[in-house]
């Protein structure tokens, strides 16, 4: 009786070694606490060809905007909310813009409760400044101005690169909100105020839709249960965060329900929880190495104000531990059609 209860002892502490260790190689959704979260040395370029005037400020136009443009303080922009973060962490949103013509974005962490895996929420602010107190994703406004009405166009040489192969290029965000226009001989700060509100038409770009890492692609079927592949892969549909996410650790974990107290990364979903999640809305999905130019959206004549995010997207199957700590460059190079060039040049 001794020897069986010995053997059931030690298989018992057989079996709970090997969960552990099956806990410890899985990879998850987002990033979990006790990894390195930051993307570094972020690097921002955007470019504008063809006769397309841009700013930072409504009154000083450019044909290529730098990081340090972005960062830099202008008198003549008193209102502006512009931030460069050094480091990047997971964030999402459902790309619905609010009163201000922002978008809400939700910065999750994965918690443990009760052995599972959960996801909690809070609200990100988008603030001004730079460096490593400017929040979690990157944030912009630039002004356009054209003389005839004109589509904007991201063109071929526009991508997210990285440092080193991980899924970060792969669950990186790009987002444009048209936030309206006005003449170009307003007053200055009617031009800087432009704001539609929730009627700011979003355009988001997912880059790389078709390719994953190795660990990616696990990651789909252990978390989502979604079967895809590295290369060639069908663009996978995703739902983001639309509300804060709370955690009572005395509560036992609600899979459904108006008032979840925790939700599982399997549950993370419009599906199961739909008063957090919805189903986003990608306008521009492109391959990798996508080889033709992108209408945005019509630019007006006159100048239409525009503010941009960039994200790491916490609900892309990409983002998982393994993406973490590379570094993550930002190109976005914009132009307008030759025939519609408001100096000439090929589009």
């Amino acid at each position: 009786m001794k020897n069986k209860r010995q053997s059931n002892l030690k298989l018992l502490i057989l079996l709970l070694l090997l969960t552990a260790i099956l806990l410890i190689v899985s990879t998850y959704a987002w990033f979990t606490s006790n990894q390195t979260v930051t993307v570094e040395n972020l690097q921002v370029n955007v470019k504008a060809k063809n006769g397309l005037q841009i700013s930072v400020d409504g009154t000083t136009w450019k044909s290529i905007i730098q990081t340090g443009d972005i960062t830099a303080v202008s008198s003549d922009y008193t209102d502006i909310v512009n931030q460069l973060p050094s480091s990047m962490e997971p964030v999402s949103t459902v790309g619905t813009p609010d009163a201000s013509g922002y978008l809400p974005m939700y910065y999750g962490e994965v918690k443990t409760h009760g052995g599972d895996y959960i996801l909690t929420a809070t609200k990100e602010t988008d603030t001004r400044g730079s460096g490593s107190e400017a929040g979690k994703y990157i944030a912009f406004d630039l002004f356009f101005k054209v003389d005839a009405d004109t589509d904007l166009l991201l063109t071929k040489n526009s991508e997210v690169t990285s440092n080193k192969t991980t899924g970060i290029t792969n669950a990186a965000r790009i987002a444009f909100v048209n936030k309206g226009h006005t003449t170009a001989g307003a007053q200055l700060t009617d031009i800087q105020k432009l704001n539609s509100g929730t009627s700011s038409v979003v355009s988001i770009w997912e880059p790389n839709y078709d390719v994953h890492t190795a660990e990616g692609v696990k990651n789909a079927k252990d978390v989502y249960n979604i079967t895809t592949t590295q290369t060639g892969a069908t663009r996978i549909a995703y739902d983001g965060i639309k509300d804060v996410i709370t955690y009572d650790p005395t509560q036992t974990v609600a899979q459904t329900g108006a008032n979840p107290t925790a939700i599982k990364l399997g549950d993370a979903n419009k599906t199961a929880n739909s008063a957090k999640f919805d189903t986003v809305t990608i306008s521009h999905p492109t391959v990798s190495g996508f080889d033709e130019n992108i209408a945005l959206f019509t630019l007006t004549s006159g100048i239409t104000k525009v503010r941009i995010y960039m994200w790491i997207e916490g609900q892309d199957v990409d983002c998982e531990n393994n993406a973490s700590g590379a570094n993550a460059v930002f190109n976005v190079d914009i132009t307008v059609p030759s025939q519609q060039s408001q100096g000439g040049g090929e589009g």
